[in-house]
């Protein structure tokens, strides 16, 4: 019961991500008259996201609601195997969810929902700038996660965290750093967006293994 607590947490999680931020990014139009405010109001809105998630279901399932944050957690030996399962089966299922609820909410995907793109036809550049995103992102989770007394503004340096790489990445990519938060978008849109859609599961997987293994390596020197 309480391992299906964490998974309904994370699927509500992603859900809500998806609605709200990728949502935001198809009604502000990143690629329209002032993209300058697009970006930054949907940075915001993402970060914004997490900072309302970690402060409600953090204390449930931990608030990963992102395969490469829970991937991270096991490589780093702080959830099982079959935890981690659970969580990425709920992301993806929230990130379906949550594409669904914001195409039935558009009328469709005139708007777009807010899925990635390779930047300009590049596999191997977008790979690249996805890895450093999600290991920056990653990383800065790890860290600020280590130690309990920095548990009351973890929160925050999350969603800060999660702004700050969106504010660089919406140019190349539209940030994803997420595979299930770029899956479940791309599902509805097809095309480019699904045929794309494994760079932005691939590079988050890595850019997550890569922050774990610079952590411990970190943190041993340290305890060292």
């Amino acid at each position: 019961m309480e391992n299906m607590k964490k998974y309904v947490a994370e699927f509500i999680g992603t859900l809500v991500l998806v609605l709200f931020a990728c949502g935001t990014a198809a009604v502000v139009g990143c690629n329209g008259a002032d993209p300058n405010a697009a970006y930054l109001m949907t940075a915001l809105a993402f970060g914004l996201v997490i900072v309302a998630m970690a402060y409600s279901i953090g204390n449930i399932s931990g608030c990963h609601i992102n395969p490469a944050v829970s991937i991270a957690m096991l490589v780093s030996g702080k959830m099982s195997v079959k935890d981690f399962v659970g969580y990425v089966v709920a992301q993806f299922l929230g990130a379906i969810a949550g594409a669904a609820i914001l195409m039935g909410i558009l009328g469709g995907t005139e708007l777009g929902l807010g899925q990635n793109g390779l930047f300009e036809g590049s596999i191997v550049r977008s790979l690249i700038v996805e890895i450093i995103l999600t290991f920056v992102f990653v990383l800065a989770i790890l860290g600020v996660t280590s130690k309990p007394e920095f548990s009351k503004v973890a929160g925050l340096v999350i969603g800060f965290s999660l702004t700050l790489v969106h504010i660089i990445g919406i140019h190349f990519t539209g940030t994803s750093v997420n595979p299930a938060r770029s899956f479940g978008p791309a599902l509805f849109m097809g095309g480019d967006a699904l045929a794309n859609v494994w760079v932005f599961i691939v590079a988050p997987l890595v850019g997550g293994v890569l922050a774990a293994l610079v952590w411990k390596l970190l943190s041993s020197k340290k305890e060292a």
